[in-house]
Formats: C-alpha cells, structure tokens, sequence
C-alpha cells in the first residue's frame, strides 16, 4: 500500500513516526519562548506504567508531515505497527527510575533472562524461537484518532474498498458481548529439554503447537511435547460491539444494516447497548486458518478494529456534552417566566397542550430516588397521554424521544412482551444461552416511550407493572436468574376503546385499562378532541403556518435550542432536593382533602398512596427545574395544579357531570336499535312495546314516549295500533 504513495521503506517511515513522537510541540500558554511536548509526557507516562494507551491523533501528524498522516488513513494497519515499534525503541530511553509495580508477566520474563544468563555460555546467539516476541514485551496500546475534518460514513458505505483504510462509522450499539481476556502470545514449555517456545497470534483461531522446535529435541530426537503456560502466555482484554445505523439514514424500502466491532485494552467498557456512537477503526476482513479458510472460499467476512470511540447525542453531530453551561446560557434560560419558556420549547410546532407540555418537562427531569433501610420508592415520573386520534400525541412521544439523551421509542402492536424486558438468545460466539435486554432495559436511566399503547396484548402489557413501581426487572428463563435494572420513565400514548372518548360512558369503559396499571402512572391525561370555534380557527391558522414556513408561529416566547434545553435538564438532575419538616403538615393536610373530596364525588379516577407520592415526586422535579436544594410551598401547589388539570381533563365538559338522560330517550334509543338493517324503517309495536317492558320502563311511560315522538314528526303509528314508522 505504502508503494503506491512512491514509499517503500518502512525504516524511514518509522523514523518519521520517532521524529513525529519526540519533536511535536505547541506553544504552551505562558509565552511563546516555551515549548509544550505533548507526547514526549504521555510517553514518560507510558514507560513508567501509569497510563497503558496512546492515542496518536492524525492531526497533529498532518501538521508535522501531511504525506504521513495521509498513508495512515490509507494503511492504517501497517502505520499501526510501525508506530508500536517506534514506541518501543523510544520507551527505555525515557524511563527515569524503576517502575515499582510488577505483574505476573514481569516476574515470569525475569525469571527466564536469569536462567537463561545461567545456562547459556558467553558470545552463544539466541535460538530463534526462544527470543522474546515484542508483542510478549510490550506495556502499551497504539490508537489513532481520525482528523477532525473527517466525515463519518454510512454503515452500507463501507464496502471492500475500505480494506485496510481507516474510517469513521456512526450507529447505534445493539449487541455488547462480555468482557473477555483474548490470547496476543502463546507461550509453550516442553517437557523433554524444558526449553521455551513463543507463538504471536493474529486470528481469531490458532493451530497450538505440538512438537518442540528446540536444538537440543532436534539433535536426539526426544519427540518433546509443548504445553501451554498460561502464566507465561499474554492477554488482553476483548469485546465485541454491533452497531446498526440510524433509522434515518436507511434508504426506502431496506432494512438496517449492522457491523461488527472488535474492541480491545481500554477501549472496552466504555458504551452501553442503546448508546449513539462514532467509531473510528480499521476495517478489516476475518482471518480464518486451516479448514474454515477452505469452507469459506473466496467470500470474507468484515470487522472493524475500532481505535477511538465517542458517545454522540441523539439527532445532532454533536457529542454529548460534559460541559458545564456558561453564564450567559444560564441567564437566558432562567430569566422571568422560565418555567413556561422550558414548557413552550418542548415541540413548539405543537400548538397548545401547555400543562401536558410543562408535565413533560417534569418527567425528563424527574424525581428525586429514596432509599430508606433498603426500600427502594422510584423518583421517575410515568404519564399516560389518552386522547382522540389527531391530537399530536404521537408527535409529542416523537419528540420527547428525540429530546431525551438516552430513550427507546416502541409501538404497542410492535413489541412483544420478550421485546420489551429481556430475550435469551444464543451467543453465535459462545453458543452459550446469554440474555439481551429489550426496551425498557435499554432506556435504562432514561425514558421509554410506548405508542398505541391500548392495542398491546394483555399478556404483555403485564410485563410493564414491575417496571413501573419497583424500577427492576426479575427473570427466570432457560436457567438464567437475575434482577435487570430498568430505572427509566414511561410516556405511554393511547386511543380510548372504540376510537374516540365517548362521554355517555364511563372512564372504566373508555380507558379499558386495568386499575393497577393506571394507579402506577402519575399522571393520566385525556386531550379531547372537542368542537369550538375559535379554538379550531387558532389551531389551522398554526398548522398552515408551520406547513408554509417550516417553523413554529412567531411567539411571545423564543423557544429555546433542543441541545442547550437538554444540558440545562442534565444540569438540573444533578440536585437533590429534600422536602422539609414546615411542609409535611401542608401536604399531608392536601392528601387527606383529596382523598375526602374523591370520595365524596365518587372519583373516577382512584386516590391512593401512590397519589401523594406523585404529588412528591412532582414537587421535587420542579425544586431540581430550578436549581435548588429545598421543595418550597409553590412547587407543591404547582404538582397538585397539575394533578387537578389531570383529573380535570378526565371529566366530561370540564368538570360537569353529563345530563341525566329522559326514560322517552332511552325508549327512543332501544326502538331505534331495533330497526332492520334492510332498509326496512318500520318496527311491529307490540315487539317494540316488549323490547322496552323487558328493559325495565312502564306501559304508561312507552305509550307517553310513543305520543311525544309522533308530536315531533319523527315517527308515525297507523291506525290499527299495529306498526310504528319512522319518517
């Protein structure tokens, strides 16, 4: 590769990687006359074993030598190695003391020179198998940090051309295999002579020795046999990713494509399944041996060995950042009315919903955990949004999980109960049975959003009531018992049975959803889609707005930046504010008034303990909303505003109770009912007079409905007193 750029000495070319190693300075802040050495210190680092990686970023060397920096990219796996053994020779000049600290491997290596300084006579060379390999030697590990003008590709734009290249690829991490120690240098002792053989490893699969190459087996043919040492041998620590691209970036009609990952030393450890990340690596074909490279023939499978690893944010470039918000960024969010201000910036092209948007605001902070003597009582809010097709709440869930740093998004039709606890699967590594978290493990610390929520399957709408209270999940499949962590909030959206709210029914009717379940959600909101004119005429004149401009009505408000609102809430969730004595009178005294009043207006919502604590859990999301150490008396008047608006929104016409309906209404309804589908408009009146007695009404209440309608011309009974028909 390297002869294509008109280079092919590989010497020189590590003599430019030591000239790079040990000359490359910056201008160090105090003044221009000193001279910073940024890799001459991680270097000394190195030789005295406090840190173990290096990373090389291709930057710095593009200032130095950009023909260098350029054949790394192209050949980066050969570049690799020739920077290792620049390192190597550069490590014994900078050590300037004993390193103290001595592993295994240190000990064993000592041990070997000194017999071998014993046994051997002066001015007789090494054997060649019994010389150290530099892998077997070697403290540190190499990467390299791709140029920042670098632009990350496309799963599917990787393809044989990026051979031996290296590149930048972002996804999202599915699959995270264990941590496990993987073999660099085999180390065998025969057990004729005792002589020691070292055999480097560069596959995933290796062929042991078996025979003793030694001089001494050869000259009397003793027929040694090798054993491995594993003492002697090196490892080092392995995982394997899966990464799968991003759903937008899936052409029309395709499923997603995923890469393997293989992650070595310090790299492993570092993301999560469900993390967005950009990794740079180099992309390489497996190496197979032996009888699977005759199996496999002329197809190769892929990998990429990944060198730097970053967490990226959801949706933008950006990387998630640890910085904290400067000054000015913290006065333009906190200024008069910044509650609101937080609550309108949550999908502004949403019209209205402001306290259901202010109750999402409070959920992506969240509550604060308590755990008194072992107890475990949530801090996560749950909400439920019920509501009439066409009310934005899809949009809404959509964009709660593009706001959220870690979130899972899920359909109710789409996932099974597996799907959202925890599959066991078989490891195609191991062939072991290893467990894969679903959903609501993958959002762990974070918030899972579930769609269509009425239309799961009862059986597994089950899974979620463990979750949702006491945050964990126990599982008890194929052998395998354990407790997964699923500390996340859930945003649940669902259509009311048969469609619509209908306000004749009852809320048991309308929800069908098990009381148990909803007890656990905080709060349960019911957006209606109700008919007002001027209401409808702001609403079009929003949307038709938003569709011409592709932006958000001009407000008294300007919605703030989704990435400066989601620092500012990892800002917030970093306090821990306590509820104090003055207040537990006041919140207390609250409770019992609505457990009274809920009772006495027979609630159709049902008031339990889980109710204060939502009031609880409310009030401290608002005292973390603004950056204090103390819930106040407004954060618990604002949490039980809320939850009126909740419950509020859950009676039909805002709080008055629907109209008792007539007995000649009813009587009217059961004969409407009885109509043939056949176009057929007429009833026999002594049928309909049974249908009504059986129901429960009068004679004289039939005989009066029957003379009302006939008055209002909507039916009409003929002479004979035989048959009924309507007009």
């Amino acid at each position: 590769m390297a002869g294509a750029h008109g280079r092919g000495d590989y010497a020189e070319e590590r003599e430019k990687a030591k000239s790079f190693l040990q000359g490359f300075y910056r201008e160090s802040d105090a003044g221009r006359a000193q001279k910073d050495f940024p890799y001459r210190e991680r270097l000394e680092a190195l030789a005295h074993r406090e840190a173990v990686a290096l990373h090389v970023e291709l930057d710095d060397v593009a200032e130095e030598d950009p023909a260098l920096a350029e054949a790394v990219c192209e050949n980066a796996k050969r570049y690799e190695r020739l920077f290792a053994d620049a390192v190597a020779e550069l490590l014994p000049q900078l050590r300037r003391r004993e390193v103290a600290q001595k592993d295994a491997l240190d000990i064993y290596i000592e041990h070997r020179l000194l017999l071998e300084g014993r046994t051997r006579e002066p001015g007789q060379p090494h054997q060649p198998q019994n010389q150290f390999p530099p892998e077997l030697m070697r403290r540190f590990e190499l990467y390299f940090k791709a140029p920042a003008g670098t632009k990350a590709r496309v799963i599917r734009e990787v393809k044989a051309d990026s051979i031996g290249k290296l590149v930048t690829v972002r996804g999202i991490v599915t699959r995270v295999s264990e941590v496990k120690p993987r073999m660099v240098v085999a180390t065998y002792s025969c057990d004729q002579c005792g002589a020691e053989t070292y055999q480097p490893i560069q596959s995933p699969t290796f062929m042991p020795l078996l025979m003793c190459p030694s001089r001494e087996c050869q000259t009397n043919r003793a027929g040694g046999r090798l054993y491995l040492q594993s003492r002697g041998s090196k490892f080092i620590k392995y995982q394997e990713l899966k990464i799968q691209e991003h759903s937008e970036q899936v052409p029309v009609g395709n499923l997603p494509r995923s890469i393997n990952v293989s992650v070595q030393g310090e790299n492993t450890r570092l993301v999560q399944p469900g993390d967005h990340v950009s990794i740079t690596g180099i992309f390489l074909p497996v190496r197979q041996t032996g009888f699977r490279q005759l199996l496999q023939g002329l197809l190769s499978d892929t990998y990429l060995e990944a060198h730097h690893i970053v967490c990226m944010s959801k949706s933008e470039q950006e990387q998630l950042g640890k910085e904290e918000l400067t000054e000015e960024e913290l006065h333009q969010i906190t200024e008069e009315d910044f509650y609101d201000k937080l609550a309108a910036s949550i999908a502004p092209e949403i019209y209205g919903h402001e306290d259901v948007k202010k109750a999402l605001l409070l959920l992506l902070v969240g509550g604060v955990d308590q755990n008194p003597r072992g107890m475990k009582i949530r801090g996560n809010i749950n909400i439920c949004l019920m509501g009439d097709p066409g009310v934005a709440k899809s949009q809404l869930l959509s964009y709660i999980t593009r706001l959220a740093p870690r979130s899972q998004y899920t359909t109710g039709r789409g996932s099974s109960g597996v799907g959202l606890t925890a599959a066991v699967l078989r490891d195609p590594l191991t062939g072991e049975l290893a467990l894969e978290g679903g959903a609501l493990v993958l959002a762990d610390q974070g918030v899972c959003c579930i769609d269509e929520f009425d239309k799961m399957l009862e059986s597994d709408r089950t899974a979620i009531h463990e979750v949702m209270e006491q945050q964990t999940l126990s599982i008890a499949k194929a052998g395998i018992l354990t407790t997964l962590n699923a500390r996340c909030a859930i945003l649940a959206a669902a259509n009311p049975a048969y469609g619509r709210y209908n306000p004749k029914r009852s809320l048991e009717h309308n929800l069908q959803l098990p009381a148990a379940l909803l007890s656990r959600f905080d709060l349960l909101w019911l957006i209606q889609d109700r008919p007002d004119h001027d209401n409808d005429l702001r609403l079009a004149q929003h949307i038709t707005y938003v569709h011409q401009h592709n932006r958000q009505p001009p407000s008294q408000f300007q919605p703030l930046d989704m990435a400066l609102v989601r620092r500012y809430i990892a800002t917030c969730k970093q306090k821990q504010p306590a509820v104090p004595e003055s207040l537990a009178d006041y919140i207390t005294a609250a409770y019992v008034e609505m457990r009274k009043e809920a009772w006495a207006n027979k609630d159709t919502t049902y008031t339990s303990a889980r109710t204060l604590l939502g009031i609880l859990r409310l009030a401290t999301a608002l005292a973390r909303l603004r950056r204090v150490n103390v819930v106040e008396k407004e954060d618990v008047n604002e949490a039980m505003r809320l939850m009126e608006m909740s419950k509020d929104s859950l009676l039909t016409d805002k709080g008055q109770p629907s109209r008792a309906q007539q007995p000649s209404e009813l009587i009217f309804a059961a004969i409407r009912e009885m109509l043939p589908a056949g176009g057929v408009r007429s009833v026999r009146l002594t049928e309909a007079e049974q249908r009504c007695i059986s129901k429960g009404f009068t004679p004289a209440q039939f005989h009066a409905a029957l003379e009302d309608y006939e008055e209002l011309n909507v039916w009409q009974v003929n002479q004979q007193k035989t048959c009924l028909t309507f007009v």
